[in-house]
């Protein structure tokens, strides 16, 4: 949800600035089944960024073999600690590789043509095979004898467990790739799919020239740091929920509808107050003058299908330039987000996550039920 809102913020910003062209690099979508979620949100994003308008030329790729890249790290990670290697099913899956030569290769001839319309392309060799031939060619490449047993009865679970500690790689990278290793991520058979031809490496080309630029004095690739050790001066909350809204919704019923909703809900303990000209809402305890949060629509950069809200303060809420809270419309319309940003709360952070993280969590849980269950008055 952080994804497709970030994406939809890029669509907006482009549109606005006057970008003639957006190119990304997503992944390849597998056709006739369900996607994973790491896989229907690579193509959310992509959906996302031309909602703006702006053209977008989409470069669809599966594993991108570079020395550096979180797929090819976990790979040959792998197979340099495991001498004995249990396969589970989803070892056997097909995949193509691309070399990271190549997408940079397609990046730039694409830039060069200049199209002004919205266009996707698929990136992978020409060679088809399953993860477990992938693990054998790497062991070839780096001159290791390894032995792979293919397995019955490795769940993703247990898979995620041990990729995890073998790799060193943190849970939030392992798991949504594990997950959609059940999908079979090769190109597209049409040659309108794929980009200008160029000097396209083979499998063991690219394994080769990965191993050969990887270099221990560039450190841990960023993939692999855990978010817990990056540094912040502060911490700030970050919550996204999706609203599935009724149709004929818009930004603008969904914050009100929030308003109402919250002071039926929260009746006896917490009553709204607002004031339609200043824009000024303010969360208090009911019977007394106890402000806990404090919001004030933003005017200048509200629309019919986003009503943004910025945090003032209140017992519950410090005041910052960018705390605030926001009801959008994404996807052309199709799904809403619910998003606090930049929220920073009064609370000792430790007390926070105990109690009103939770709370909040919980409250927009109810309310994106209430949402899914409303009908729009004509």
């Amino acid at each position: 949800d952080l994804d497709l809102l970030g994406a939809d913020n890029f669509g907006r910003a482009a549109a606005a600035n006057g970008v003639r062209r957006i190119l990304y690099v997503g992944g390849l979508v597998p056709e006739g089944s369900e996607l994973s979620e790491h896989l229907r949100s690579r193509l959310e994003v992509e959906s996302a960024l031309q909602s703006g308008g702006v053209p977008v030329t989409t470069l669809r790729a599966g594993m991108v073999v570079g020395s550096r890249g979180s797929s090819y790290q976990l790979l040959a990670r792998l197979v340099r600690r495991l001498p004995l290697m249990a396969c589970p099913e989803w070892t056997r899956t097909r995949m193509q590789p691309v070399a990271l030569g190549e997408v940079v290769a397609s990046i730039a001839e694409l830039l060069a043509q200049g199209e002004d319309e919205s266009l996707c392309y698929d990136l992978g060799c020409g060679r088809t095979l399953s993860y477990m031939e992938m693990m054998k060619a790497t062991a070839t490449s780096m001159g290791l004898r390894r032995r792979f047993i293919p397995v019955p009865f490795l769940s993703p679970g247990l898979s995620r467990l041990w990729v995890s500690l073998t790799t060193g790689a943190p849970k939030e990278l392992v798991a949504p790739l594990i997950k959609s290793l059940r999908h079979e991520m090769v190109v597209r058979p049409h040659a309108h799919y794929r980009p200008a031809p160029g000097a396209q490496e083979s499998v063991e080309e690219m394994l080769a020239s990965a191993r050969q630029s990887e270099s221990p004095a560039l450190g841990e690739p960023r993939a692999f740091v855990s978010p817990s050790v990056h540094p912040v001066a502060e911490s700030k909350v970050y919550s996204v929920q999706r609203l599935q809204t009724p149709e004929g919704a818009d930004a603008t019923w969904i914050a009100d509808q929030y308003s109402q909703w919250l002071s039926g809900f929260m009746r006896g303990l917490i009553q709204i107050d607002s004031d339609a000209q200043t824009g000024e809402v303010h969360f208090v305890v009911r019977g007394t003058s106890l402000k806990l949060i404090c919001l004030r629509r933003l005017a200048e950069r509200s629309s019919p299908d986003r009503q943004v809200f910025r945090v003032t303060g209140g017992m519950l809420a410090r005041p910052s330039e960018r705390g605030r809270l926001e009801f959008r419309q994404v996807l052309r319309g199709r799904v809403a987000l619910a998003a606090l940003q930049d929220f920073v709360p009064r609370l000792p952070w430790w007390l926070y996550r105990l109690t009103q993280g939770p709370f909040h969590a919980w409250v927009m849980e109810r309310f994106r039920r209430e949402v899914g269950r409303s009908k729009v008055e004509k």
